[in-house]
């Protein structure tokens, strides 16, 4: 893959995986102070009522096309609420770091498992000895920040 043309994606990427740091902090607060089930659905409803507001102003899709939604497409909520919750539970007992590290180790390799078969409609994008070498390089990096 050429990164010619693609800076702004990365850069896109990359500032949604510090907003997740960001966001598992602030969300660990707020389930100490209200409790967890209680913070995971009060992130939910605002991120409903954000949404809604970027739907009013900036939507261009199509409701009429539901129907034509995969199944599996639809756990996309519920697996939200499982991210938050788990998010906002662990970092208070791991801490910020680390519980980053897991979250991110556990991430490439559910991707790169989409990514190599394809998963849910996705693009086949073989594994090779560079991704290999570069998970390698990412696992000795996060022991040693789990040191």
């Amino acid at each position: 893959m050429k990164y010619n043309g693609k800076i702004f994606y990365l850069l896109m990427a990359a500032a949604a995986g510090s907003l997740m740091a960001i966001q598992g902090t602030f969300n660990s607060l707020l389930g100490k102070v209200i409790g967890l089930l209680e913070g995971t659905f009060s992130v939910h409803l605002l991120g409903a009522a954000a949404a809604g507001l970027l739907l009013l102003f900036l939507g261009n899709g199509n409701f009429a096309k539901l129907a034509a939604v995969p199944w599996f497409a639809w756990l996309g909520g519920p697996i939200g609420v499982a991210i938050i919750f788990g998010v906002a539970f662990s970092i208070p007992r791991l801490g910020v770091g680390v519980a980053t590290t897991a979250i991110i180790g556990a991430q490439l390799l559910t991707a790169y498992l989409i990514d190599h078969f394809g998963l849910f409609g996705m693009e086949h994008i073989p594994f090779n000895l560079y991704k290999l070498l570069g998970i390698i390089l990412i696992v000795c990096g996060s022991k040693l920040l789990l040191n």
